[in-house]
């Protein structure tokens, strides 16, 4: 890459060509800085519905350009995070607008340093964090339709964006690892720190430590039964010759995967449930396994490619309906390990590591770990309704989620309190390298600013 000193003049070159390159690559999503060092990806819709913008470059790095529609783009975004109304507010939103093109050339900085140094990033991490954002996008939109609706292009073109933009911040994280990965602190910094900072730390929240066990809602024999019949028509219809993927479209019960086809995308081991994992490996492409059982359901699996140890695959999903005897049996079961531990003096790690389903905490005797009271998922808000009123030993009733019932156990409590040296060290050190890892890296990138080529075009 050739670079550009900041005194070199400025070739003009078919600059409206790359202004429309641009601006069909950043249309729908705009990605900043603060973002992409924090490892977050955030989609929001174009601005252009809300304010109409004559696209224009905003700043020039090296060879690459900055445009006016993803600044405002930017600051929309960051508007709407914190609450501030652009129309009521111009004045701080135009400050809003400055930050992001602040951040914006910082971040083309970067990537051109990164590729200067010819920074590599791990093509199977990019696909694993694309699978996860997509996921994510199909779980708060409901389908692919949908969302190719809400950023107003194809699903195609939504996911090469993403991956771009996936890859951008893991070039700048290698970069800045590179960097400043091995820098340490001396106990004489973190002490400077924290008299320094004391004020401005953030108190540790009320905290709680918890175990659990689950009991699933599962569905009888017979309902069982029909959802095996059925998925073993289907494979049945796919060895005949009809299409796997329009039958996926028309049967399966995945909402993440069912309208492309019942595509999953690039994964590897790990990411997938034991059974369905220990099938889908076993196939070469094109195969189709037999009908395999896991917790969702009954499932159909076609492998599409396989490249090294990770493996793309379709599969189709057919859900086992629960009952409500299923419940009712489900209900009596945790009620049944409750007694037997508030009644019997059983232990609760013992029971969980027997009759919990919750195959993530089921061997450490349902252990869940601390966590803030403030921090619970919303899907999982019923803990936190539980958990406030729990006193340290003590066992829950039976209560009910998404995942089935649960009972849950206070191991240990810790009220809100200011940072303390002799209780915190580990916290206050972690934070000490922090910031000192960014102060080294804005200067480094303030002295990447003398040695690349950049203008700002006046707003």
């Amino acid at each position: 890459m050739r670079w550009r000193r900041r005194n070199a003049p400025f070739n003009p070159e078919s600059i409206e060509g790359r202004m429309m390159r641009e601006r069909k690559r950043r249309q729908s999503t705009c990605f900043l800085l603060a973002f992409l060092l924090l490892g977050v990806v955030l989609p929001f819709r174009a601005v252009a519905q809300r304010e109409q913008v004559l696209d224009r470059v905003a700043a020039v790095v090296d060879d690459e350009i900055i445009l006016q529609s993803e600044v405002v783009q930017g600051a929309y975004l960051l508007a709407l995070q914190s609450g501030l109304d652009p129309v009521r507010d111009p004045l701080a939103f135009e400050k809003l607008k400055r930050s992001v093109l602040e951040n914006l050339v910082a971040e083309k900085i970067l990537l051109v340093q990164a590729r200067a140094e010819t920074i590599k990033v791990d093509d199977a991490q990019v696909d694993q964090l694309l699978e996860q954002q997509m996921k994510m996008l199909l779980e708060r939109f409901g389908s692919e339709e949908k969302v190719a609706e809400y950023f107003g292009q194809p699903m195609s073109k939504v996911r090469r964006s993403y991956r771009e933009e996936i890859y951008n911040s893991l070039l700048i994280n290698n970069l800045k690892q590179q960097k400043f990965g091995d820098l340490k602190v001396t106990r004489r910094e973190v002490e400077e720190f924290f008299r320094t900072h004391r004020d401005s730390l953030p108190a540790l929240k009320e905290s709680v430590n918890i175990s659990h066990i689950l009991v699933e809602i599962k569905p009888g024999a017979e309902a069982d039964r029909k959802a095996y019949e059925r998925a073993k028509g289907i494979r049945s219809r796919i060895l005949g010759g009809e299409d796997f993927a329009t039958l996926a479209k028309q049967f399966s019960e995945d909402p993440g995967s069912a309208s492309r086809g019942g595509e999953l995308g690039f994964l590897s081991r790990g990411d997938f449930v034991p059974e369905f994992e220990e099938a889908a490996f076993a196939l070469e492409p094109g195969q189709i396994s037999e009908v395999v059982k896991t917790r969702f359901g009954y499932h159909v699996i076609q492998c599409i490619d396989k490249r090294g140890d990770r493996i793309n695959v379709r599969h189709i999903l057919i859900a086992v309906p629960v009952l409500p005897e299923d419940e009712a049996a489900a209900l009596q079961k945790i009620q049944e390990i409750r007694k037997r531990i508030v009644e019997g003096g059983e232990s609760f790690e013992s029971l969980a590591k027997q009759f919990s389903d919750d195959p993530e905490t089921k061997d450490r005797g349902g252990l869940l770990g601390w966590f803030e009271l403030d921090r619970f998922a919303e899907s999982v808000q019923e803990f936190r309704a539980v958990v406030e009123t729990l006193r340290v030993g003590e066992v829950s009733a039976p209560f009910k989620t998404k995942f089935g019932y649960h009972i849950v156990r206070m191991n240990d409590r810790q009220e809100a309190r200011p940072l303390s040296l002799e209780k915190d060290w580990d916290k206050i050190e972690a934070m000490a390298l922090e910031a000192k890892r960014q102060r080294r890296f804005e200067e480094w990138v303030q002295q990447l600013k003398r040695d690349i080529y950049v203008e700002i075009k006046e707003q």
